[in-house]
Formats: C-alpha cells, sequence, structure tokens
C-alpha cells in the first residue's frame, strides 16, 4: 500500500526543516571526527566500555536515537487527543527572553566550572552533574560526604535559586512549565513511558545481575532515589525544561527548534563529567564530541515529553528521576555507601 500523502509530507517537511538539517550534517561531521582525533584510541576512562570498538562506541548512539524517536512517536500517540500547551506564550517578550537565556547560561558556566574547581579542592575530583560511575562504569569509590556535597552544591545552584530567582521576577509555576494543563494524561505518559524505560534496565542493565541482596537494593535504591533527584533530576528539571525551554520557543517559534536546543543544553550541562579529558585540543573535541552523542539523544525525549505535556515534572518522574538513576545507578550508592 503506497504512503498517504499526509504521512509523506509529514516526514518531508520534517527532513526539510532546517534546523534538522544543521543538526544531522553536525552530527554526521562530529561521528566522521571521531576517527582522526582519536587515532585509534580515545582518551576516556571507561571502565564499563574497555573492550567496545569506537565505530561502535559511534554507531551506538544512532541506535540509541531510533529507539528513542520510537518513544517520541509513542509520547505523540498518548497525548494526540488533548490540547497542546503553547509554551512560548509563557515567556516574556522576544528581547526579554534572549536575555534571559544569556544571563542563564552565563550563571551556569560560573556554576559549572566552580564546580570542578571546589570538587577538585575537596576531593581530588570535579562536580559535574553526574556522580562517577555513571553510564560508563565507576573509575573510583566516592565517600558519602563527597556525594552529599554533589548533590546539594547542584540542587541549590541549578534548581533553588535559578527557581527563587525567576519566581521573584513574576513568572508563575505555570509560566515555568511546573503546573500540569492535563493531570489525567501527564499521569498516562508518566505510567507508560516509565514501565518501558524500567523494564528495559531492569532486563538489560546490571543491577539485577550484580548479586545484590534484596535489602542492598531497597536501601541504596532509597538514597538513589533522593541523591539523584535533588542533585541532577530537578537541577535539570528546572535550568532547561522549566524556564529555558519557553524562551527557546518564544525565540525560534519551532517545535523542531525547541526540541533540538533542549537535547543540546542537556548536553551542554554535561561537558564536565568525570570521564572527559581536556588536556589538549583534540582530547577537547573528543570530549565534546562524546559527551553530545551521550546526551543529546535523551534530551531529545525530555524535550519533547516537555513540549507535549507543557510540564517539565513528566519527563522527571518518566525519564529521569527513577529510569535510569535508580534503576541502573543503585548500584553506584550501594558501594559508595558500602550498603550490606
Amino acid at each position: 500500500m503506497p504512503e498517504s500523502p499526509k504521512r509523506r509530507s509529514w516526514f518531508v517537511s520534517l527532513l526539510r526543516d532546517r534546523w534538522v538539517q544543521a543538526a544531522l550534517l553536525l552530527w554526521i561531521a562530529g561521528s566522521l571526527a571521531v576517527f582522526p582525533l582519536s587515532r585509534g584510541t580515545l582518551p576516556f576512562d571507561w571502565p564499563g566500555a574497555t573492550k567496545t570498538a569506537i565505530a561502535a562506541q559511534v554507531i551506538s548512539p544512532v541506535v540509541t536515537v531510533a529507539a528513542f524517536l520510537l518513544l517520541m512517536g509513542l509520547v505523540y500517540f498518548l497525548t494526540r487527543r488533548r490540547e497542546i500547551p503553547n509554551l512560548a506564550a509563557r515567556a516574556p517578550a522576544r528581547a526579554v527572553a534572549l536575555r534571559e537565556l544569556l544571563w542563564l547560561w552565563t550563571y551556569g558556566a560560573g556554576v559549572m566550572a566552580a564546580g570542578q574547581l571546589i570538587g577538585v579542592r575537596l576531593f581530588g575530583a570535579g562536580l559535574g552533574l553526574h556522580l562517577n560511575g555513571s553510564l560508563f562504569g565507576a573509575t573510583r569509590v566516592q565517600a558519602p560526604a563527597e556525594v552529599w556535597t554533589w548533590t546539594i552544591y547542584n540542587f541549590v545552584f541549578f534548581a533553588v535559586l535559578p527557581y527563587i530567582v525567576f519566581r521573584a521576577r513574576g513568572y508563575s509555576r505555570e509560566a515555568l512549565n511546573l503546573k500540569s494543563a492535563n493531570l489525567g494524561n501527564d499521569t498516562l505518559v508518566v505510567v507508560v513511558v516509565l514501565a518501558i524505560m524500567c523494564a528495559l534496565d531492569l532486563t538489560l542493565g546490571p543491577l539485577l545481575k550484580t548479586g545484590f541482596t534484596g535489602h542492598q537494593i531497597l536501601e541504596g535504591g532509597a538514597i538513589s532515589f533522593v541523591v539523584h533527584l535533588l542533585g541532577t533530576g530537578l537541577p535539570v528539571m528546572v535550568f532547561i525544561y522549566a524556564i529555558m525551554m519557553p524562551r527557546y520557543m518564544k525565540l525560534t517559534e519551532s517545535v523542531a527548534a525547541t526540541t533540538l536546543l533542549g537535547a543540546l543544553s542537556y548536553g551542554v550541562v554535561h561537558l564536565l563529567e568525570y570521564w572527559t579529558v581536556y588536556d589538549s585540543p583534540p582530547h577537547s573535541v573528543l570530549s565534546v564530541i562524546f559527551v553530545l552523542l551521550t546526551f543529546v539523544p535523551p534530551g531529545l525525549v525530555k524535550s519533547y515529553l516537555t513540549l507535549r505535556t507543557g510540564n517539565a515534572w513528566v519527563h522527571l518522574w518518566a525519564f529521569h528521576a527513577i529510569s535510569p538513576h535508580v534503576t541502573i545507578d543503585t548500584r553506584l550508592i550501594i558501594r559508595d555507601f558500602s550498603i550490606r
């Protein structure tokens, strides 16, 4: 049966979007640049991926994007009958929105840089938006004091202070994407997406294959939930998906552009991950490339969930706070807190 003109025109329109074309070209260019820059060896300390070929490291994010696009299609289906909130209407005038974004990114860069300095001074390693061991395996054991310092630092400077400042500027919770416009549909999206992601994490992930006892998993899972909710979940939600997303929509007037900018922003705030290496130009470029290859795909889902529901809480509960930071990262907390 031939493809319907409506479906074909939608797909063709997406491919013709200049933002999508630019993203595809940058993705291809960055992926191809890995090979001459690396000269056959990546500089990263990835205990969980030491035997993975470079080609596989480049191809893996493409597979992830394909899977996440299917997930985004499911989200579209689940939200197809609801009224889609207008995020642009929640933002101030274009000039004010641009000025606020510039200030936010300047502030965010300062917080990220200060986190590196403070972490190195106190613990010998910088404070980023992920704990050591997340995604690519642990390179060292972190003491509980370091974990709680990381948690409090990110929570205060990426979540609490930006929220207080923008509420003081007169923005309502709705204007900050923090109030549901359709609680029933939001709940449906959360339950369906979370169920899928938890099933995948627990089936394919390491948590249930490492021999932990039920007590270790329960206690470690509870601590992991609190630590990651405060240390990365709420900071990402407030800083990017509550505050930045309406301003991106106001400036671009494009769903595709806003989705991509939200995903790119999610990557940028992770530029100082524990495994990144900035000791030479080639290593620096490789670090940026792999941070974006790693974090842009999940950032696309977070952005799309926020755009379709107008509620930043949806992405937090469906695709961040529990999966993967409880279903996968509990193993790190069990180790760091010496839970027996």
